[in-house]
């Protein structure tokens, strides 16, 4: 009865979000909850087994897997945050033609992610720009192979991803700024505080909460990262989810499995530290 009656008065709200519910739970949870399944199920006999696991840190491939992408998390982080910092505090003053330079900053964002890296490749191919300009500045004698793989693939992907996703900590950390009172300024110019110790004093403290923001969302994009490790260093140079793609290709699924679950995990540390660091902050404010 108390379902009917719960029906009765809130009928048009459920039909309104059962289409959205439904989708979820078919397209997102039950192939996520598969997922983890798989890796905790053995392929022959389908009990469950942590043998999965056990091979993936025996595996060598998947400890490089893992070191790449926290190695291109870390550097894309404080690339992304140092810059994204930059030019935030460049637009947050009026100058003219300060909405063209926001506007066409905005645009990596709306550049399909596969297309941006097929792009970079016309930069970091053997025969691209890059080889090109550092040819003609005589600091090369021959072609830099780019995705040969070790340090130097990691810095050409982190630098498509900073390429890509930098406008978006811009605009965090411009919403920072922009909710900062003048009147801290103000007060700050009277006492007779110098340009970097108004950064360094007030701007920063201040902008903190919009800090921790940016490098948690990043952060967890960061992990999951996928088109263009693909696109620019292939598979010789895995990811965590270009590894769990290659498992699932070559047919083996509970070790794909296993390998996305980790990935899984990870992100969702991430995304608990958001709530608790940035949610919860919210809350002491209210």
């Amino acid at each position: 009865m108390a379902a009917v009656r719960f029906l009765k008065r809130h009928g048009f709200e459920v039909l309104a979000v059962l289409p959205l519910s439904l989708y979820i739970f078919g397209f997102t949870l039950l192939p996520v909850l598969r997922t983890i399944r798989l890796g905790f199920t053995a392929a022959d006999t389908g009990r469950l087994t942590l043998e999965h696991y056990r091979e993936l840190f025996g595996h060598g491939q998947f400890g490089q897997a893992l070191t790449n992408t926290v190695v291109i998390t870390l550097l894309g982080l404080t690339f992304e945050l140092a810059v994204g910092l930059v030019l935030a505090l460049i637009l947050s003053r009026p100058f003219r033609g300060r909405g063209l330079f926001r506007s066409i900053l905005l645009v990596p964002m709306g550049v399909p992610t596969l297309v941006a890296g097929v792009t970079l490749l016309y930069i970091f191919d053997s025969s691209g720009y890059l080889n090109e300009l550092l040819f003609r500045l005589h600091l090369i004698a021959e072609p830099i192979d780019w995705a040969a793989g070790g340090l130097r693939t990691l810095l050409m992907v982190v630098f498509g991803d900073m390429w890509k996703v930098t406008p978006l900590v811009v605009l965090i950390l411009l919403a920072g700024l922009e909710s900062i009172p003048e009147g801290v300024y103000e007060a700050a110019s009277v006492d007779g505080a110098t340009a970097w110790q108004t950064l360094t004093r007030i701007t920063l403290p201040l902008l903190r909460p919009a800090i921790t923001m940016a490098l948690i969302i990043r952060a967890v994009d960061a992990f999951r990262i996928f088109e263009l490790p693909l696109v620019l260093a292939g598979r010789y140079t895995p990811v965590l989810s270009t590894y769990a793609y290659t498992e699932y290709n070559y047919g083996n699924f509970n070790t794909s499995g296993a390998a996305s679950t980790i990935l899984l995990v990870i992100i969702l540390i991430f995304v608990a530290g958001y709530f608790f660091l940035v949610e919860r902050g919210r809350g002491d404010v209210m």
